[in-house]
């Protein structure tokens, strides 16, 4: 979910960082983009901690709009786990792309409007296409990265929304079942080497993809 979402986030971040002509803008957009690498995770979480908090600024804006009656619950949450993760992976998904959108030459897409296709249709037939070995990339590394966080479901999450390294912290440290914990590791490395194998067999016939 944190993978999917935070494509979709950036994706046109990344397009809009390389595409953009004024270099002031672009710079604004990079430091904007890249600021979440500057913090340490658990300085991030505990920011979400206040934005997504009961009293928090989310809830304060909507309560003092006369949105809502009560609060919204997003701590402890799927949804505030996901939110706070997406802002950890950002980052490197928006360089990921970037980095394959800028090797798409722009001779393409001038060749299509001149035969007639509209943005829309450029940006389907040919720049989405030609993108999509950056796509895996960082598809790949945000569910790598995702996969084995710790601190921000722990904290977000409040013992309610698990992941494989919460869970192997409970089993191992509270529960003291290390040779669970043990399996639950090899298991999760097992799948995390599964999912990257057949993600990369998936990449294959991208990376020579052309237009023709």
């Amino acid at each position: 979910m944190t993978a999917f979402v935070t494509l979709i986030v950036g994706y046109p971040l990344a397009y809009a960082l390389v595409r953009v002509e004024q270099p002031v803008l672009r710079s604004i957009l990079l430091v904007i983009v890249v600021t979440p690498l500057f913090l340490g995770e658990v300085v991030r979480t505990y920011a979400w901690i206040i934005v997504l908090g009961n009293n928090g600024f989310i809830n304060s804006l909507l309560m003092s709009l006369g949105l809502i009656g009560k609060p919204l619950q997003l701590m402890f949450t799927p949804f505030g786990v996901v939110v706070a993760l997406v802002h950890v992976t950002l980052p490197v998904m928006v360089i990921m792309l970037a980095a394959g959108l800028s090797h798409i030459d722009r001779d393409y897409s001038r060749a299509a409007e001149s035969l007639g296709a509209g943005p829309i249709r450029v940006f389907l037939t040919v720049t989405l296409p030609l993108s999509l070995p950056g796509v895996v990339a960082g598809t790949t590394t945000a569910f790598a990265w995702t996969f084995s966080a710790f601190a921000t479901p722990q904290l977000i999450g409040g013992g309610r929304v698990n992941m494989i390294s919460n869970l192997v912290y409970q089993l191992g440290f509270s529960s003291f079942n290390f040779p669970f914990a043990a399996t639950l590791c090899v298991a999760g490395l097992a799948l995390t080497a599964l999912v990257l194998g057949l993600l990369q067999l998936a990449s294959r016939p991208l990376q020579n993809i052309e237009v023709h």
